[in-house]
């Protein structure tokens, strides 16, 4: 296959997927906007936290959130625990690789917050003690999943919220979570400051 098919193919499973979830992801960002919202004008903040190449993702958010979406506007309190690579490094040898956003929420998340992780397949221990956590902080959840949601799905209370992409690609998962970030950043700013 000439590499310019190539490209047109991987061009055409990408518009695929992102089809496919064009029923389930106006319902979710919505839901998930509105919890955000709840959280940031009742004095919460939004805490973010991803593994490997969701990391940048999270990166995104918090970015988004702090500086400017699309518009400019106030600053909205946004922490992303994967960026810090001291105190990663330092939980990693003191204690377990595990613990790496478990110990930060613990220290920082408060009733008022909002946690949201992404995970490309829902199974990810230091993700999955992360959500403990939180609930044990009785912060909400906004979860943005792939595949079957894995076994961080059935963690979720009933006030969480799970975005999921039900694509077994990481390519499309992550294509997927962009969208729907994108678009619950600009709901948020809509809602807010009434931009967008």
């Amino acid at each position: 296959m000439h590499p310019e098919d190539n490209a047109r193919k991987i061009i055409c499973d990408s518009i695929d997927s992102l089809t496919d979830i064009l029923e389930t992801l106006p319902v979710s960002v919505t839901d998930a906007s509105q919890l955000m919202v709840n959280c940031l004008l009742n004095d919460g903040k939004v805490i973010v936290c991803a593994n490997g190449s969701s990391a940048p993702l999270a990166s995104f958010i918090t970015t988004s959130l702090m500086n400017r979406h699309e518009h400019e506007r106030p600053g909205l309190p946004a922490i992303n625990l994967s960026s810090n690579i001291s105190t990663i490094t330092a939980i990693t040898r003191d204690s377990n690789y595990n613990d790496i956003f478990s110990k930060q929420i613990r220290a920082i998340g408060h009733t008022k917050d909002i946690l949201i992780v992404l995970t490309e397949d829902g199974n990810c221990a230091n993700v999955i003690q992360a959500i403990q956590a939180a609930h044990d902080k009785e912060m909400k959840i906004v979860a943005l999943t792939g595949k079957d949601g894995g076994h961080l799905s059935s963690l979720l209370h009933p006030e969480d919220i799970e975005i999921r992409v039900t694509s077994n690609s990481g390519a499309r998962i992550q294509e997927g979570h962009l969208l729907a970030i994108n678009t619950t950043c600009s709901l948020i700013d809509q809602q807010i400051f009434g931009v967008g």
